[in-house]
């Protein structure tokens, strides 16, 4: 029996082999999988596009030269019938079952020089915001009629005020 060393090549072949088989296998299992940061920014596109869809729907009139429902609920500043009626449109699903969101709510406005901002919708107590959600803000050009009556916050005469809503899923 002749002892020489070609069989330890073979051997220090498959073992390299080996390791580059395993290295590819790791790379492809690691990488099937990978979630760019431009995914991150989808459901939070998704969000704002469902709030200002809501927004433009409560803005929309019944009928023909009628009072639409925002306008309404803004001239007579019932931020908490807003707050109901835009939240249950934003969690109406088909499977019934209802989203998480939250929301506050602003309309901005001039009154004389000045640029003022009244709190339409408070912010929940219930510790849903904390700062760190990741919220998203809708807004809405709203006219407001001088003939309107109970316009408190925002004067006595006609124009266009700012409704802005921050959205976010706690």
């Amino acid at each position: 029996m002749v002892m020489n060393d070609t069989g330890q090549l073979y051997t220090m072949e498959g073992v390299a082999a080996g390791l580059i088989m395993l290295l590819t296998a790791y790379i492809v299992i690691s990488t099937t999988s990978i979630y760019t940061t431009g995914d991150t920014h989808i459901p939070d596109m998704q969000l704002e596009q469902l709030g200002s869809d809501v927004l433009a729907m409560m803005d929309t009139p019944n009928s023909v030269g009628g009072e639409s429902q925002l306008v309404r609920l803004v001239n007579k500043d019932r931020g908490n019938e807003f707050e109901k009626t835009f939240l249950k449109y934003c969690n109406a699903r088909t499977s019934g079952d209802d989203d998480n969101l939250h929301m506050s709510a602003n309309v901005t406005y001039r009154e004389g020089d000045l640029i003022k901002e009244h709190p339409f919708v408070e912010p929940p107590d219930d510790g849903s915001w904390t700062g760190r959600e990741s919220a998203v803000r809708v807004t809405r050009w709203v006219q407001l009629d001088q003939n309107s009556p109970s316009r408190d916050p925002y004067g006595s005469r006609a124009q266009a005020v700012l409704v802005e809503v921050l959205l976010w899923r706690a």
